[in-house]
């Protein structure tokens, strides 16, 4: 799985457009083959940064987003709203398989 996680500062004067870019963005995007989750948040500290949380299937599935239409649009869209450095991270997350632990019990979970 991948996982991808970011920040977008948004202009306040800019927030109401840059939200509808964020709902517009989110409907397309969960359409995608491979795209396990996708959503944007507003901070709590700070109601004008956006906060993105992706998950998906593979990278191939992430690099196929990349090449959507809708990811064009936003990307054309983004210099209007946004009020400094956006930051994007990509994870790539491995699952466990307990037989393999050579333990015989199942890992804690840990968060």
């Amino acid at each position: 799985m991948i996982i991808v996680q970011g920040y977008i500062p948004i202009r306040p004067e800019r927030r109401e457009e840059a939200l509808d870019m964020a709902r517009r963005m989110t409907t397309a995007t969960r359409a995608e083959r491979g795209c396990i989750s996708y959503e944007f948040f507003i901070g709590l500290t700070d109601p004008n940064t956006l906060m993105l949380f992706q998950e998906w299937e593979t990278m191939e599935a992430l690099l196929a987003h990349f090449q959507t239409e809708h990811m064009d649009e936003f990307m054309r869209e983004l210099p209007n709203v946004v009020a400094g450095e956006v930051v994007t991270r990509r994870y790539a997350v491995q699952s466990v398989d307990e037989d393999k632990q050579g333990t015989g019990s199942p890992s804690p979970t840990i968060h």
